[in-house]
């Protein structure tokens, strides 16, 4: 690792706040966190973060164990979700998640059914994110505050189970020759959408 990354071991005395961590202060904090949370604990970042999350929740159908997954879930830790839903097999690979999936909150559904009995019970929209037939523009389409986005496994998609769950489906307009974008890039555009309409600023989408 580049020893530029991050900072060295903290110069005593040290702070005896609990939610530093002893072993970073003595050797030094080289993860990629915000500057306000170097020599945290994981527990007091994640804490921390809980106290803001953004309403909205993402889920993923897990049906292939691919980086796509770890890419939503650091997705969804750098806009702060409030829960990632995994449905399906309970591991997945977290490599690409490059350890944020440690301050967020990660739910597991075992069936689709059991994620939708969860969302009706909290009266959360699901919005599946797939290029189908009939599916709206994403430029054009209202994203609740109080919604979940849903992205399928790359290559097989949404299951019909959860097409035929979600209140909505939505696509993300293209103009290339390719067929769909890579599902780790779509998530992180959708989740960006709905930060402009719920967070950043007010839209004047009909």
């Amino acid at each position: 690792m580049n020893d530029k990354i991050g900072v060295g071991p903290y110069k005593k005395p040290w702070p005896n706040d609990g939610i530093y961590d002893p072993e970073l202060l003595l050797n030094g904090d080289r993860r990629n966190v915000l500057d306000k949370y170097r020599y945290w604990t994981v527990e007091a970042i994640k804490a921390d973060l809980d106290k803001n999350r953004a309403s909205l929740h993402v889920a993923i159908e897990n049906w292939q164990h691919d980086l796509n997954i770890g890419t939503i879930v650091r997705a969804a830790n750098a806009f702060n979700v409030e829960t990632v839903h995994i449905i399906g097999k309970r591991h997945w690979n977290r490599r690409g998640a490059m350890v944020t999936d440690r301050y967020m909150n990660i739910l597991h559904h075992e069936t689709v059914d059991d994620f939708v009995a969860a969302m009706n019970l909290e009266k959360r929209e699901i919005i599946a994110v797939d290029i189908i037939d009939g599916a709206l523009p994403l430029s054009k389409t209202i994203l609740p505050a109080k919604s979940v986005l849903v992205f399928g496994g790359e290559g097989p998609g949404l299951s019909e189970d959860m097409k035929k769950a979600a209140a909505k489906t939505v696509m993300i307009e293209q103009f290339g020759s390719t067929r769909s974008v890579n599902v780790g890039v779509a998530a992180g555009i959708a989740m960006y959408v709905w930060m402009q309409q719920n967070i950043l600023y007010d839209t004047d989408i009909a």
